[in-house]
Protein backbone atom coordinates (compact mmCIF):
# COMPACT_ATOMS: atom_id res chain seq x y z
CA UNK A 1 0.00 0.00 0.00
CA UNK A 2 1.41 3.35 -0.65
CA UNK A 3 1.50 6.31 1.97
CA UNK A 4 -0.13 9.04 -0.15
CA UNK A 5 -3.72 8.66 1.82
CA UNK A 6 -3.99 9.86 5.74
CA UNK A 7 -6.51 7.24 6.71
CA UNK A 8 -3.79 4.36 5.72
CA UNK A 9 -1.71 5.50 8.48
CA UNK A 10 -1.59 5.35 12.23
CA UNK A 11 0.93 6.18 15.10
CA UNK A 12 2.85 2.62 15.91
CA UNK A 13 2.55 0.73 12.28
CA UNK A 14 5.75 0.04 10.45
CA UNK A 15 6.23 1.63 6.85
CA UNK A 16 9.00 3.13 4.80
CA UNK A 17 9.59 6.52 4.47
CA UNK A 18 12.04 8.60 2.01
CA UNK A 19 14.13 11.26 3.67
CA UNK A 20 14.24 14.78 2.56
CA UNK A 21 18.47 14.35 1.73
CA UNK A 22 17.73 10.57 -0.10
CA UNK A 23 14.92 12.33 -2.00
CA UNK A 24 17.04 12.08 -5.50
CA UNK A 25 18.65 8.35 -4.79
CA UNK A 26 15.18 7.19 -3.65
CA UNK A 27 16.54 5.73 -0.88
CA UNK A 28 13.65 4.35 1.50
CA UNK A 29 13.99 4.21 5.37
CA UNK A 30 12.59 1.72 7.36
CA UNK A 31 10.35 2.83 10.57
CA UNK A 32 7.32 3.36 13.08
CA UNK A 33 5.29 5.95 12.70
CA UNK A 34 5.72 8.34 16.05
CA UNK A 35 3.40 11.45 14.74
CA UNK A 36 1.61 12.06 11.27
CA UNK A 37 2.80 16.11 10.34
CA UNK A 38 0.28 15.97 7.21
CA UNK A 39 -2.87 17.72 7.69
CA UNK A 40 -4.36 16.81 4.10
CA UNK A 41 -6.23 13.62 3.47
CA UNK A 42 -4.11 13.45 0.53
CA UNK A 43 -0.36 13.80 -0.65
CA UNK A 44 0.22 12.69 -3.65
CA UNK A 45 4.33 12.12 -3.14
CA UNK A 46 2.99 10.90 0.43
CA UNK A 47 1.97 12.00 3.74
CA UNK A 48 4.78 13.29 5.62
CA UNK A 49 5.41 11.43 9.42
CA UNK A 50 7.68 11.69 11.90
CA UNK A 51 9.82 8.25 13.25
CA UNK A 52 10.34 6.83 16.86
CA UNK A 53 13.71 7.74 16.14
CA UNK A 54 12.89 11.37 15.09
CA UNK A 55 13.68 11.16 11.49
CA UNK A 56 11.24 12.80 9.35
CA UNK A 57 10.35 11.80 5.33
CA UNK A 58 7.07 10.64 3.51
CA UNK A 59 5.66 7.23 3.55
CA UNK A 60 6.34 5.77 0.18
CA UNK A 61 5.13 2.07 1.58
CA UNK A 62 3.07 0.68 4.21
CA UNK A 63 4.33 -2.55 5.75
CA UNK A 64 1.58 -4.60 6.23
Amino acid sequence: MNGQNRKDISPGIDVYIVLKKDQRSGKRTKGVVKDILTNSSFHPHGIKVRLQDGQVGRVQEIIN
